[in-house]
């Protein structure tokens, strides 16, 4: 696994515990030589993730809308700063560059993004492991949440267990390495799908 898209706030959270997460996260990183993808901005957890794993000598690509540039939040100080057209582009980009994908804590765009590329997922058109570091518990509700929709017959448990949780990057990386898309109804139908448009 050689880069890993990192979705995370542009605000720094209530306590300190999440920005320490985002810290460790960008040092772990870099420590197994994983190129950080992320959103480009220097502000919340986002700034705190970049530059923890540049301080650790790691390599950190973001991918950022110009909108935002103009609005100074870029992170000028990485090894790679790709500026895009749209928030659109931006999530085409960062997917294109990855292997793999990680939530951090943030708020509606960070959620927006999981969404995205854990319905990509499930309709096949990426096969890369997806996971969420739930540090203090922050996404237990929502982690409730589709355990529910399982229950309600609004999502197949193999799509459910294709989001790997844990606490510790370390942890959650050693589980992305053995990760095995699943093979259900919807994903045959899926390829089959792709297979008529081709």
């Amino acid at each position: 696994m050689k880069s890993i898209c990192v979705f995370c706030g542009s605000s720094p959270g209530l306590t300190s515990d999440y920005i320490e997460a985002a810290k460790l996260l960008g040092t772990t990183l870099a420590k197994r030589n994983i190129t950080l993808i992320y959103g480009g901005a220097k502000v919340g957890l986002m700034g705190q993730l970049a530059k923890s794993c540049i301080d650790s000598c790691g390599e950190v690509i973001g991918v950022i809308p110009k909108h935002l540039v103009d609005k100074e939040v870029a992170f000028e100080g990485i090894s790679q700063l790709l500026v895009v057209d749209s928030m659109h582009e931006r999530k085409n980009k960062m997917a294109e560059l990855s292997d793999g994908f990680i939530a951090l804590p943030g708020g509606m765009g960070t959620l927006e993004e999981l969404c995205e590329i854990l319905t990509w997922a499930q309709l096949n058109l990426h096969q890369k492991p997806c996971g969420i570091l739930n540090i203090g518990g922050y996404y237990n509700q929502l982690i409730q949440f589709l355990d529910h929709s399982v229950e309600q017959k609004f999502m197949e448990k193999e799509h459910r267990d294709m989001i790997l949780v844990d606490q510790n990057p370390d942890s959650l990386l050693d589980k992305f390495e053995f990760y095995q898309p699943p093979v259900t109804n919807k994903t045959k139908w899926a390829l089959q799908l792709t297979e008529n448009i081709e």
